[in-house]
């Protein structure tokens, strides 16, 4: 048997009888990381975006690039019920990641966000309730479907805020938190999140729903709604001021994307067990940090400290918000491998090697080596 033919049987064994993994949205940060695990394991990868938001060109060149074999691209859009439905017909499982993420852009255009977090996650469910054997999903959501959290009782710590609950301090916000969808972003992503909830409850579908914190890493180009630990670095890196919303002591739990992939791999391996579950996915208590200590973080690494401004607070925003985890630990014994400051020295390191490559370099990286199976407009 010929290496090319070893690799063909293992990936059937893997996708079974040549059928892909679907990644929606997979030419951006969090699609490219998985699908590079995912290829690089030997499995054929569907990757389905619209390559709309700026610098996926770049990720899918290097997915191109990166693995010549078992990677396949479609270039279309989620609010497309016919090119979903053909996407999904050739998956066994769907990682379905597509979505609009910032809550700025919702308020200026919440039916845009309407069509392409809740109908499109809908196109993606009904094409796989219509298949023969449907194929399992995970879908990521977000920390924004539990609202602003005013009730949560903090105080000041330093330079961050602390529940004053020792539970709740100790852990984190479970998924037992009332759903509470606060601004246009929050009620879309909510909408989708019960959507794929249901559908197992309803339909049978094997589907679990990843409420995720801030993650980071390889392959994120920041914006500020779109990476906040990104969009600082690369802010500092380029000598500019980066803006603080509200007074900067808010705090997230931060999650390397190399662990966030992790834990779809675990999802994924345990999805019978785990089909209608939903998860909350984070850094956990054990990364926690706020905006202004990530400054400080910063100014150590780049030995000088990046001039800040400040805004008035942004509608949604959760002063504090912590991913108590425990649940998805004890149903896969997954744990985050990468702390905190670990992570922000590795895509602090990553930036400042993407800004040393000459832009043209970038440019002529091949983007149509794999075949694009269709295009629709945005």
């Amino acid at each position: 048997m010929s290496g090319r033919d070893v690799l063909t049987s293992r990936r059937r064994g893997l996708n079974g009888d040549g059928r892909v993994t679907l990644i929606t949205g997979g030419a951006g940060f969090v699609g490219a990381n998985l699908a590079h695990r995912l290829l690089a394991e030997g499995e054929r990868v569907l990757v389905f975006d619209n390559l709309s938001r700026p610098g996926v060109e770049r990720n899918l060149a290097w997915l191109q690039e990166s693995h010549p074999h078992g990677l396949d691209v479609m270039v279309a859009d989620v609010r497309d019920a016919a090119a979903v439905e053909r996407a999904v017909a050739r998956a066994d499982h769907v990682f379905h990641f597509a979505a609009q993420v910032a809550v700025t852009t919702s308020l200026v255009d919440p039916r845009e966000d309407f069509a392409v977090n809740a109908a499109g996650t809908l196109n993606v469910l009904e094409a796989a309730r219509a298949q023969p054997a449907p194929p399992s999903l995970v879908m990521t959501s977000t920390n924004k479907v539990y609202g602003g959290l005013e009730d949560v009782a903090l105080q000041l710590k330093g330079a961050r805020y602390t529940p004053v609950d020792a539970q709740v301090a100790s852990h984190g916000i479970a998924e037992t938190r009332p759903l509470d969808f606060h601004s246009p972003y929050g009620c879309s992503k909510g909408t989708a999140d019960q959507y794929v909830h249901d559908y197992a409850r309803s339909y049978g579908l094997r589907t679990v729903v990843f409420r995720m914190s801030c993650i980071y890493g390889w392959r994120q180009f920041g914006t500020e709604d779109q990476g906040w630990v990104a969009h600082f670095l690369l802010r500092a890196l380029a000598g500019e001021p980066i803006t603080l919303f509200g007074d900067g002591r808010q705090v997230r739990d931060i999650l390397f994307v190399d662990d966030l992939v992790e834990a779809f791999v675990r999802a994924r391996r345990n999805i019978d067990a785990l089909a209608g579950r939903v998860f909350n996915i984070g850094g956990g208590p054990r990364n926690v940090i706020s905006l202004l200590e990530l400054i400080d973080m910063i100014e150590a690494l780049d030995r000088r400290r990046p001039a800040t401004a400040h805004e008035d607070w942004r509608t949604g925003d959760q002063r504090y918000y912590v991913s108590d985890t425990r649940a998805f630990e004890s149903a896969t014994g997954w744990r985050p491998a990468v702390d905190a400051r670990q992570g922000v020295e590795r895509l602090h390191g990553w930036l400042r090697e993407m800004r040393a490559r000459p832009a043209a370099a970038a440019a002529r990286q091949p983007v149509a080596r794999h075949p694009v199976l269709a295009a629709t407009g945005r």
